[in-house]
């Protein structure tokens, strides 16, 4: 219950921010989703006794995201997080403890949250960008809770029981199915100029990336002993919990969509 209310309260609020909110509050609305993002991954692994540098993770994480709405490249800012963990490593480490080990940390929640994250800046700004934002967002959240509803009352055959046992094949295959007839839904409402051959593509893309997205943040979650990454969200967990396949599905739509025009006009 708790999880269905979260989302009709959420939802909404989703759809106006992407179709009449301005566009400075779609980028705040970014920026503070990865900030709370790379909080929750440090704070996972700082709790199972793995040392981050949080606070150089929030700020420079958050640069990042940032950066892909900025005239300057995120691979400049990226750099120079890398190279501000680096000093910050060789500075306050312990001597009988590894530098590389809080830097390779948050180096990596860096890359796995925030610059992932900025992708939605870049797919934003594409020509039908509202439209490629709500597809993203309705194909992967439609073809989860697919997943979810399946997997959980009728599913018998587990997908990765070492990594996630509560993921069936069931739920996997009903997320492909949703997530092709999301898209096509998405093409028969707010988003005509998407051809009936990409629409399928795309609902097959996102769902088998979507999947893989989800085994890895619960591969990551495994790694330091967590079920969930937060209790942001009611019945959905942390924010980690509820993006980790937009996380991966962002980029992959954004250069499909860039690179692959003629199945997409």
């Amino acid at each position: 219950m708790r999880r269905l209310l979260s989302t009709l309260i959420l939802l909404p609020l989703f759809v106006w921010m992407v179709v009449d909110g301005p566009v400075w509050v779609f980028g705040a609305v970014m920026v503070l989703a990865g900030a709370l993002g790379q909080w929750e991954f440090t704070g996972m692994f700082e709790r199972a006794g793995v040392r981050t540098f949080r606070l150089l993770g929030l700020v420079g994480g958050s640069l990042v995201t940032a950066s892909f709405a900025l005239p300057v490249s995120e691979r400049v800012v990226l750099t120079a997080v890398l190279l501000a963990l680096l000093a910050v490593g060789l500075l306050r480490s312990p001597a009988d403890r590894p530098a590389w080990e809080p830097v390779a940390v948050t180096l990596f929640g860096v890359c796995y949250v925030n610059w992932l994250l900025g992708y939605t800046f870049w797919l934003r700004d594409l020509e039908a960008g509202r439209e490629w934002i709500l597809l993203l967002v309705g194909v992967t959240w439609l073809g989860e809770t697919a997943a979810y509803l399946v997997g959980s009352t009728v599913g018998r055959h587990k997908l990765a029981p070492a990594i996630s046992p509560r993921k069936t094949v069931e739920g996997a295959l009903a997320q492909l199915v949703m997530s092709v007839l999301a898209a096509l839904g998405a093409r028969a409402t707010f988003f005509p100029a998407l051809s009936l051959e990409s629409a399928v593509v795309v609902g097959l893309l996102l769902g088998v990336v979507g999947q893989a997205g989800d085994l890895l943040e619960s591969a990551i979650k495994r790694s330091v002993g967590t079920k969930d990454t937060g209790r942001l969200i009611p019945g959905h967990g942390g924010m980690l919990d509820r993006v980790d396949s937009l996380l991966v599905n962002t980029p992959v739509l954004f250069y499909y969509a860039t690179y692959a025009r003629s199945l997409a006009a």
